[in-house]
């Protein structure tokens, strides 16, 4: 069974939650790993981290990748924010070709992430 983790302080918890299979825009499914919060230098993040079986990145896959991230933050990420406390600065979504831990670089995972900022219920890409 998939499990939710957390580095800091959980934003949700539950491994039912952990077993939903989200379809994605481009196709493809992918299920949440887990969901970290922290506050680093730039305040309180919320890191929403996905596994897509098979998962690759390239130059072609770009935009498809892209609207997959920003699809999983707006309609998956933001809904599930808590409404009461400190809003957050910023959410990331990642998603992996395989379940990793947080931190961890491991070559066998392919990995993409993308930073957002919310305004009125929609994800806003935020460039490193």
């Amino acid at each position: 069974m998939r499990r939710v983790a957390a580095l800091g302080l959980i934003l949700l918890a539950g491994s039912a939650w952990a077993e939903e299979v989200l379809p994605l825009p481009s196709g493809g499914e992918a299920w949440l790993q887990e969901v970290l919060s922290n506050v680093p230098g730039n305040g309180l993040t919320y890191r929403f981290r996905f596994v897509q079986e098979g998962f690759e990145m390239s130059e072609e896959r770009f935009e498809a990748v892209m609207g997959d991230l920003e699809y999983l933050c707006t309609a998956y990420a933001v809904p599930r924010l808590p409404n009461m406390g400190p809003s957050p600065n910023q959410v990331v979504i990642s998603l992996a070709s395989g379940p990793g831990e947080f931190g961890v670089q491991n070559p066998a995972i392919v990995q993409v992430f993308e930073a957002y900022r919310v305004e009125n219920g929609a994800c806003i890409w935020e460039e490193f």
